[in-house]
């Protein structure tokens, strides 16, 4: 099973792409798109798109995962990665591929066997699950990573229900 995890953001939107095989997990490739905020919306949403499709298109996933969007108090934010999710979703929907979505406290259970777990206990584990030499960067990058284990590793029934 061959997965592409997505950290969404308009700023910064990490990538992971994760295969799986006969209980192993290997990184295929990871990396982080930028947009400036003196980009105007449509662009920097089209960069991502294009980013998923492109990836889509070299990698053939059999599936394209993201983190559920955590909203604090600050609604223009929320809306912001509501958008990347959006760009992200319609570019895999456009190209067929199935996607799921998981909690962060599930993506941290299954990357670290805790749901409460610090941003840098993930990525350490990120590094060790995969066999990295180091710690992914950036960390949206690490993030998309660790959303693309958690999928890999869900059972069918899980991956199924999404």
């Amino acid at each position: 099973m061959k997965v592409v995890g997505i950290d969404p953001g308009t700023a910064h939107c990490g990538y992971g792409i994760v295969h799986g095989s006969g209980g192993r997990l290997k990184a295929i490739a990871h990396g982080c798109w930028h947009t400036g905020a003196d980009e105007p919306i449509e662009l920097r949403l089209r960069t991502l798109f294009d980013g998923v499709a492109a990836l889509i298109v070299e990698h053939e996933p059999d599936a394209v995962v993201l983190e559920e969007s955590f909203v604090g108090a600050d609604a223009r934010i929320a809306l912001s990665v509501g958008q990347a999710r959006g760009a992200v979703l319609v570019a895999a929907a456009t190209a067929g591929v199935a996607c799921a979505e998981y909690a962060p406290a599930r993506v941290k259970q299954s990357v670290c066997g805790y749901g409460r777990a610090e941003k840098t206990q993930v990525q350490r584990m990120v590094k060790v699950i995969l066999g990295l030499p180091a710690v992914p960067t950036p960390n949206h990058a690490a993030d998309a990573l660790a959303v693309a284990i958690c999928h890999a590793l869900a059972p069918p029934l899980l991956r199924m229900a999404g």
